[in-house]
């Protein structure tokens, strides 16, 4: 990817520097006054409604919204905007009753994967453990790559030097004030996200007034807008779910759901955040439909910021890396703070430690931290990333939250459908450049297959993912296993 360098190196590096050092004072000087293992990771409890939504939101929107959204509707048309915006803002409705359901049964709660343990059993947590922290390194590895290949688009900046900044300014605020920190500065940042977004999408209609409509896009690219288009439908089919199954397992949404002061709370705070996320996210991804209409050679994952840039002009390239470390930030430390609660509330039922459980937390996430820097300086495709991670949630999520109602599903059973749901899904997954998978393309020549096939593996992994773990609830011989 070839850098504008309208910002100049030390410009980029200084706002970097600025925005980082900001929410790690705020961070630490706040949470010196709460003290106590609680705090750290629920926030006693006792979030009142603003905050509480200001930090799903922020939490929710990561970087990744600048790139993902308007990426997919490159390809997927519509469908995938639609997709993308509803799936990313639906398990906010999902969380108002069984969140609310969750707290009644399990109060002391702090983690899904502790409620896990305490409805189905040790051999199904300690599966959804790996899943979900192995799906937490994934979303950090792609918060990070993608502020960090943004830098290096607009000033040339090494993707290093960004990764080392966002991730060793998150740890020390995140490490030191836990969930209290977070969301304190998910609330500063949800206020920065707001206004910088005004400000881009007000820039983009003012200035590209004539191409940031439907009826541009319906002129020069029929095919995105229309929803027979089967990449549509099935793009936005598979984004909806992918998305959705994600965010479902969560950690930094679970703990937002334990720290609620009530269940009142809990749910209009749910209620607002949804309405605030799908405008934002289905915007993004509008952008995207434009750029590919007004440039058909547009780098997918830019082209969102190949329409604020068309002027090239220094003062909204700063607001887009003040926009991109704020959304970065605000997504990493959850997602710290997430890893760090699931190893201290539920690492010691895998292995029994020797020491502390919160030092040995911060311990780990340093060397996670480490392994996120060195992948994300690689520079990979940030929408591959999430979409490799999405994966894996989606083999769990119907089977698990399925159980959560019914009684008659046994452990031994759901932990089979699972793995079931994920190896059939990894053999259809996509290859980096999506022409090929591990079954069609490697183990089986693609000739073997109708053209549909191959020309959505995407569809038909998350799909089979997803709903081939239903054909395992009933089964007899799992009761052998």
């Amino acid at each position: 990817m070839s850098s504008t360098n309208i910002l100049n190196h030390t410009s980029s590096v200084g706002v970097l520097f600025f925005v980082s050092f900001l929410f790690v004072i705020i961070g630490i000087f706040y949470s010196r006054k709460f003290k106590g293992l609680t705090n750290y990771l629920v926030a006693n409890r006792s979030m009142s409604l603003y905050p509480l939504t200001f930090s799903l939101v922020a939490s929710a929107l990561g970087t990744w919204i600048l790139f993902g959204p308007a990426s997919a509707a490159t390809w997927g048309g519509i469908g995938a905007v639609i997709g993308y915006a509803i799936g990313t803002a639906f398990p906010l409705f999902i969380l108002i009753k069984l969140g609310k359901k969750l707290r009644y049964q399990y109060p002391e709660g702090k983690t899904l994967i502790e409620v896990v343990r305490l409805k189905y059993g040790k051999r199904l947590f300690k599966l959804i453990l790996v899943l979900s922290i192995f799906y937490m390194i994934i979303f950090l590895i792609a918060e990070v790559t993608a502020v960090a290949m943004l830098v290096n688009y607009l000033s040339g900046t090494a993707l290093w030097i960004t990764s080392i900044i966002v991730i060793s300014s998150s740890l020390t605020y995140t490490l030191y004030g836990g969930l209290r920190a977070s969301i304190l500065t998910d609330s500063i940042q949800f206020l920065m996200l707001i206004i910088l977004l005004l400000i881009s999408f007000s820039f983009l209609v003012y200035f590209n007034s004539s191409i940031f409509n439907f009826n541009f896009i319906s002129d020069k690219s029929p095919n995105l807008m229309s929803f027979t288009y089967y990449t549509n439908f099935t793009a936005g089919l598979t984004f909806f779910i992918a998305v959705a199954a994600t965010n479902l397992f969560h950690q930094g949404n679970w703990q937002r759901v334990y720290a609620a002061k009530n269940n009142k709370v809990l749910e209009k705070s749910l209620i607002i955040s949804f309405f605030i996320i799908v405008p934002i996210v289905f915007m993004m991804g509008f952008s995207g439909l434009v750029a590919i209409s007004y440039n058909a050679d547009v780098v997918p994952d830019l082209a969102f910021f190949s329409l604020l840039l068309i002027e090239q002009k220094v003062v909204i390239s700063l607001v887009i890396v003040f926009l991109a470390v704020s959304l970065t930030v605000s997504s990493i430390d959850t997602l710290i703070n997430a890893i760090s609660s699931l190893i201290v509330v539920d690492g010691k039922h895998v292995i029994d430690f020797k020491t502390d459980s919160l030092f040995l937390s911060k311990i780990v996430l340093i060397f996670i931290s480490l392994i996120v820097f060195v992948v994300a300086s690689k520079g990979l495709s940030v929408l591959y990333l999430f979409l490799l991670a999405d994966l894996f949630c989606c083999a769990a999520v119907l089977t698990v939250f399925y159980g959560f109602y019914k009684d008659n599903l046994e452990e031994r059973r759901i932990f089979v459908a699972i793995l079931a749901g994920l190896f059939s899904g990894m053999l259809f997954f996509p290859a980096p450049d999506f022409t090929k998978s591990i079954l069609v393309g490697v183990l089986i020549p693609i000739e073997c297959f109708p053209p549909y096939v191959h020309q959505s593996l995407l569809f038909i992994s998350f799909i089979v993912a997803t709903f081939l773990p239903i054909l395992f609830w009933k089964t007899k011989f799992n009761n052998k296993i």
